[in-house]
C-alpha cells in the first residue's frame, strides 16, 4: 500500500530540513519526495500539517532486559529467563513508541537480545529493529562480571569472541575499563588489554561484523582504540592524545551522557546505591567536559542512551539529545548523529538513517518542529518501519459529563 504524507516539515537525517513537502513510500521504500501533488498515487494520505517527518531513530546502547529500576543491575542478574524476555519485550516497545525504529543491546544475559530480534525479524512479535551482542566480554572480575562471559588472555577472549559469533551476534561488545554499576571495581581502571582487546576486533572485522567497547578512563580508552573497536562506549576521559586517536581511526564516540544524568539526579534516596551515586558523581564533569572537546575537534559522534540503566528508562532518548544539545552541538547535528551517523556504526546507512528516495521507509511524524521547539521529538504521532505503521498516538476523547 502506498501512503503518501503531504505538506510536512521534511528533517532528511543528514544536513537539511524543508517545510511543505510530500513523501510517499511503501513496504519496498521510500517512493517519491518532493514538493509536488502526489495525491493520486498514494492509496493513504496523511495530513502533515505542523508536523515534521525524520528517519526512524536509533538508539545504539540501550539494555532491554534492564528497565530503569535503582538498582537496576541487581534486577538484571536476579531475573529468570522467562521474566528477562518478557523485561526485554516490553523494553523494546518503548522504544516504537518513542520513535526508536533501531537499536543496538549492548549485553544481556541468555542471548534474550538475540532471540528476541529473532522473533521480530520472524513477525512472532512486533518491534524494533535489533543489533544484538549476546554477553559482554570482561576479564575475570571485570566490568559486568555477573553477567558477561569472563575471558583472560587473546586465545580466551578470541575464543569467546568466535563463540558468540557463532551464535549470531551481530557486534562484539567489550569491557575496556571498569564501570559504575559494577560493585568493587574502579570506574576508569583499565581491564581488558589491548591485545586482547585486538583479538577479539579481529575476529568480529573477518565476520564482517563491528565492536562495541564500554571505555571510561583515558588508558583503557586509547587500548580500545588501538585494538580497532568500531566505537567508544561513554569516553568519560578524553584527553587530547585519546581524541586525536579517535580521529586517525576513525573511531565513533556514543557518549551515554543520559546515565550518570539520571543516577546523579535520583541518587541514594531514590534506592540508587551508594557506590554507583559515588562512581557517577565523580564521572559526570570530566565526561561532559570530554563530550565537548571531541565535539569541537571533529570526532564522528553517535547516539546512545545506556537505557535500562537506573531511571534512564526505555523511550525516553530524547533526554540524551537535550544533553548532546547542551553540550554544544545544533540541532542538525543532533538527529543526524541520531539517525544517519547511527546508521553507519551499524553498516546499514545504505537503507536507512536518512530520508532518501530508495531507500526504507523507516520515518516518524512528531508534533511541531524540532528546531524551533526541539521538545516536539517528544510528542511521537506515527511510526513507520519499512512502511509499516508501527505504533500511532490515539487521541482519546474528552469526556464531559456535566448535565
Amino acid at each position: 500500500m502506498k501512503t503518501l504524507i503531504y505538506n510536512v516539515t521534511l528533517f532528511d537525517g543528514k544536513s537539511r530540513y524543508l517545510a511543505g513537502q510530500n513523501i510517499l513510500f511503501d513496504e519496498n521504500g521510500i517512493l517519491e519526495i518532493s514538493s509536488n501533488d502526489m495525491t493520486g498515487d498514494a492509496d493513504h494520505t496523511i495530513d502533515g500539517t505542523g508536523l515534521s517527518c525524520l528517519p526512524g531513530l536509533i538508539d545504539l546502547h540501550v539494555h532491554l532486559t534492564m528497565d530503569g529500576s535503582p538498582n537496576a543491575m541487581n534486577q538484571l542478574v536476579q531475573d529468570s529467563p522467562g521474566i528477562a524476555a518478557y523485561r526485554a519485550m516490553v523494553s523494546a516497545q518503548s522504544h516504537i513508541e518513542a520513535g526508536v525504529v533501531t537499536v543496538r543491546n549492548c549485553g544481556a544475559k541468555y542471548k534474550i537480545d538475540m532471540e528476541l530480534r529473532n522473533a521480530i525479524e520472524k513477525g512472532i512479535i512486533t518491534g524494533p529493529r535489533i543489533f544484538a551482542c549476546g554477553q559482554p566480554i570482561t576479564m575475570t572480575g571485570g566490568h559486568c562480571h555477573m553477567f558477561g562471559i569472563e575471558a583472560d588472555g587473546v586465545d580466551e577472549v578470541r575464543k569467546a569472541a568466535r563463540s558468540l559469533l557463532k551464535e549470531g551476534a551481530d557486534f562484539i561488545k567489550l569491557m575496556a575499563t571498569g564501570g559504575g554499576l559494577t560493585p568493587g571495581v574502579k570506574a576508569g581502571s583499565p581491564q581488558l588489554s589491548e591485545d586482547e582487546l585486538a583479538a577479539a576486533c579481529s575476529e568480529a572485522r573477518k565476520a564482517g561484523k563491528r565492536s562495541a567497547a564500554h571505555a571510561q578512563g583515558c588508558e583503557g580508552i586509547k587500548n580500545a582504540i588501538r585494538a580497532g573497536v568500531t566505537t567508544i562506549e561513554h569516553g568519560v576521559e578524553l584527553d587530547h592524545e585519546a581524541i586525536q586517536l579517535m580521529k586517525q581511526y576513525e573511531t565513533y564516540l556514543v557518549a551515554t551522557l543520559a546515565a550518570p544524568f539520571h543516577i546523579v539526579k535520583n541518587g541514594t534516596a531514590a534506592g540508587i546505591p551508594e557506590f554507583a551515586v559515588k562512581k557517577n558523581a565523580e564521572a559526570i564533569v570530566p565526561h561532559r567536559e570530554s563530550f565537548k572537546n571531541a565535539y569541537k575537534a571533529g570526532v564522528k559522534i553517535a547516539a546512545g542512551t545506556d537505557a535500562g540503566t537506573p531511571f534512564n528508562v526505555h523511550g525516553d532518548f530524547v533526554t540524551e539529545l537535550m544533553l548532546m544539545r547542551e553540550q554544544g552541538m545544533s540541532v542538525l547535528e543532533v538527529i543526524h548523529a541520531a539517525t544517519y551517523v547511527a546508521a553507519e556504526v551499524l553498516g546499514i546507512e545504505k537503507e536507512t538513517g536518512s530520508l532518501e528516495v530508495g531507500k526504507l521507509a523507516d520515518l516518524i511524524l512528531v508534533e511541531g518542529n524540532p528546531y524551533e521547539d526541539f521538545t516536539a521529538l517528544r510528542r511521537v504521532k506515527k511510526v513507520f518501519k519499512e512502511g509499516i505503521c508501527m505504533f500511532e498516538q490515539i487521541e482519546k476523547p474528552v469526556l464531559n459529563y456535566a448535565q
